[in-house]
């Protein structure tokens, strides 16, 4: 497994780096499961420490914790408990999903950033193109409905667009305000 452990304005030491290795080793170990990268992000938050990392799954799937403690360490420990957390909630449907035949197949689309709008007073717009702030590559990806809530929910998103492999159409499934997951799938 690649390991990429970087900090935003923090120096990671060698022994930070050899203690995630070693941690984070033995959670994918427990669950048996087949990472090919895992990139773990420290950051500070005014007095506290910030621990982000995410693990690829050969599947295709994406596992993500975030976590902030007093200490590096203990935030990083409070990461690793809550992927921990993730993959044992999720073994069974994980252990489903992996019985795939080949891995998730990602397509290509374009992904933008709309300005807000500046003092929003009610009065109609001059016009009725947004400006456009940034364009990005989006990776789509080809799921289930099943493993596309199971990802969603892994990924702590509140979002997902993905490509239906029943019928190949594009789908969206999201976190309602009731707690359920909404699915939307146009015909």
């Amino acid at each position: 497994m690649r390991y990429q452990i970087s900090g935003k304005q923090i120096d990671v030491g060698e022994a930070l780096q050899t203690h995630v290795k070693k941690e984070l080793g033995l959670v994918m170990e427990k669950y048996s499961q087949r990472p090919t990268d895992a990139h773990v992000v420290f950051s500070r938050d005014a007095h506290n420490y910030v621990c982000e990392a995410t693990v690829h799954l050969s599947s295709g799937l994406t596992a993500q914790a975030k976590a902030q403690a007093n200490e590096i360490y203990a935030a990083f420990d409070a990461c690793g408990e809550k992927m921990d957390k993730q993959l044992r909630r999720y073994k069974r449907r994980l252990k489903d999903h992996r019985a795939r035949s080949e891995p998730v197949v990602f397509g290509e689309g374009s992904s933008y950033i709309l300005a807000a709008e500046e003092g929003a007073t009610g009065d109609e717009p001059e016009t009725l193109q947004p400006i456009i702030i940034a364009e990005m590559e989006a990776r789509i990806p080809a799921l289930s409905a099943g493993e596309a809530v199971m990802q969603m929910e892994l990924s702590s998103a509140n979002v997902l667009v993905f490509r239906n492999e029943r019928h190949g159409g594009l789908n969206v499934v999201y976190r309602r305000e009731d707690g359920n997951i909404g699915w939307v799938d146009p015909q």
